[in-house]
């Protein structure tokens, strides 16, 4: 049986009103503004993302500039957030909404679902925050606080589940204040009943509605099952340097980082002396090789375990590295033009 979340709504609204942390896109609803701002979210931390959004919209303040934008340029925005095709699927959807909706993004529902990279929780986050229509928002954040506050053991990850929830909150949804209640629960989420460790329940305004609370389960809740453990792969990757420039390699188009600037790298961890023969092998000829140390990054399903090697190189096969989608750039140009993702940071920073 489903629970009936309407109790909770005045004292949610309540404390929304005093709590709420100050957010450019909260001060400044705007549809574009609230678009964006959700699309960076998606698996990013609000505090992460204040920096991009200040630096995004100031670069590309509208629904124009965006479908306007070069890819490197667009890419080199995003630099640090990863999931690089959210933001491809931003620029596909603002290119829609230029050549559809005369770049006027859709007050309507619906059609926000139509668009690329919007599912039904970025659709009601704009829908219900930048244009007030009553439709719920259902992240993780949200699931976790309903199903303490239900004491409910039903497991998040399931499409039925969501749903079903998604039908609960829409029929109670507050016509006068949709997005603020919507978001209520997100902040609730993200600052009391936290993921992480034990919840600020002292802090929570509907404590005393809260069933998991009441029976002492909050730890047990919300259900999901274990995640499967990601697969390790090992990787040698190089800082060719050769005339004050570095070798760039341009990354297929499809699979893990498609399309992103890497530094070059090989699939197995490999010892100085493989190194150099690899490079010999790839036409270097080198004057210099300096451990750069190892570094992991950890994405969704795969772990990278690295170790890393500075060249410095005296002579380069340049139709060679063409063919191979390599290029040089600069110190400059890698700090401003080229996106390279934060799986390289440990050595781009050695640059």
């Amino acid at each position: 049986m489903s629970y009936n979340y309407e109790e909770i709504i005045p004292f949610l609204l309540n404390w929304f009103d005093y709590n709420a942390r100050i957010l450019a896109w909260r001060e400044n609803p705007k549809p574009y503004y609230v678009w964006v701002s959700e699309i960076m979210l998606q698996q990013t931390r609000v505090e992460a993302v204040k920096g991009y959004f200040d630096r995004f919209t100031c670069a590309l303040p509208d629904v124009k500039a965006l479908a306007e934008a070069d890819e490197e340029r667009l890419l080199k925005l995003w630099e640090g957030l990863g999931y690089y095709n959210r933001v491809r699927n931003l620029q596909k959807a603002a290119i829609k909404i230029m050549d559809e909706y005369q770049g006027e993004i859709p007050g309507d529902y619906e059609k926000l679902l139509n668009l690329p990279g919007i599912g039904t929780y970025t659709a009601g986050a704009i829908a219900s925050i930048a244009f007030q229509i009553p439709v719920p928002v259902v992240d993780g954040n949200v699931l976790r606080v309903t199903k303490r506050i239900s004491c409910s053991f039903d497991d998040i990850t399931k499409d039925s589940v969501k749903k079903e929830l998604w039908q609960d909150l829409y029929n109670i949804m507050p016509s006068d204040r949709p997005g603020d209640f919507n978001q209520s629960l997100m902040e609730l989420g993200a600052t009391v009943c936290l993921p992480n460790g034990k919840p600020l329940c002292d802090k929570c305004p509907v404590m005393h509605l809260c069933k998991a609370f009441k029976e002492d389960k909050i730890m047990q809740l919300p259900v999901k099952p274990q995640k499967k453990e990601r697969r390790i792969e090992e990787r040698t990757i190089l800082l060719i340097e050769y005339q004050e420039k570095f070798t760039l390699h341009k990354r297929l188009k499809k699979g893990l980082l498609s399309g992103l600037w890497e530094l070059p790298g090989v699939d197995s961890k490999l010892k100085a002396e493989e190194t150099i023969d690899h490079l010999k092998e790839m036409g270097f000829e080198l004057v210099e090789i300096t451990p750069l140390g190892e570094a992991k990054h950890i994405f969704s399903h795969v772990e990278w375990h690295m170790i890393g090697y500075h060249v410095k190189a005296s002579k380069l096969d340049l139709l060679r590295m063409k063919e191979k989608e390599f290029i040089l750039a600069n110190k400059e140009e890698i700090d401003e033009k080229y996106s390279i993702p934060n799986a390289f940071s440990t050595y781009i920073k050695q640059i």
